[in-house]
């Protein structure tokens, strides 16, 4: 009986370990990761509190800067890296390039409600001119209060009276709403020098001509300088290298 029952051990122990695929005479790891999980969790049960509370901060700050937007005018740029170039968003601030084009100066850009990124470059001129487009709407459509209410002088740049009393204070996050523009090209048929035109070679003549330019500018130059001193130039001699 006690031979049975050791032999009975010993096969469950092998079937335990076959099970695991372990090798040689080591421990069978039976580890605990489950202790005292609850001092752990991290809860979210302030979520509609909060919610509420970042509401009222927004009605009490727009009831205090009143009639001035809740929010300041920003431009649109595009997203970094090649995945995320083509979405429209809005950007930190305008550039001072920006706010010299549209004729806003740069002190009192903060005052009128627009925000101004000194560090950020413009590298495309249509998004240069979609901005400053944006920034001589957003001035058509300003209304600037003076800034001693009782005074009976009216200061250059100043809105009249009419123009205070219909002015209405902009709650949205977006103060002048960035609408992406939706290229669509209708379709039609494909041209016969569109099927013989090879895409690679079109590609690999403007990598070459891109490199080459200087050199074969260069080279013109020289061919030009030679000719106008009388000495003979070859026809045939390559311009490229």
């Amino acid at each position: 009986g006690i031979n049975a029952e050791y032999m009975g051990i010993c096969a469950a122990v092998q079937l335990r370990a076959e099970g695991f695929k372990m090798k040689h005479n080591n421990a069978i790891h039976n580890l605990h990761f489950h202790k005292d999980w609850q001092s752990h969790v991290r809860t979210w049960f302030n979520q509609p509190a909060k919610k509420q509370a970042r509401r009222n901060a927004r009605a009490a700050k727009a009831k205090a800067i009143a009639p001035r937007p809740l929010h300041m005018l920003r431009p649109a740029v595009h997203g970094m890296s090649i995945k995320y170039n083509m979405k429209v968003r809005a950007g930190r601030g305008f550039t001072l390039e920006e706010l010299k084009a549209a004729g806003v100066k740069r002190v009192e850009a903060k005052g009128l409600g627009i925000a101004v990124d000194h560090r950020r470059k413009n590298r495309s001129e249509e998004h240069f001119q979609q901005n400053v487009n944006r920034l001589k709407a957003y001035k058509s459509r300003l209304v600037v209060f003076p800034r001693n209410p009782n005074s009976k002088r009216a200061k250059k740049g100043d809105s009249t009276e009419a123009e205070q009393q219909a002015a209405k204070q902009v709650l949205s996050k977006e103060v002048l709403p960035i609408v992406a523009q939706q290229l669509r090209l209708k379709p039609r048929k494909i041209t016969k020098e569109e099927k013989e035109t090879t895409s690679s070679q079109v590609l690999r003549k403007a990598l070459t001509d891109g490199k080459l330019w200087g050199q074969r500018e260069a080279r013109a130059k020289r061919k030009a300088a030679d000719a106008a001193k009388g000495k003979k130039v070859k026809d045939d001699e390559p311009v490229d290298d």
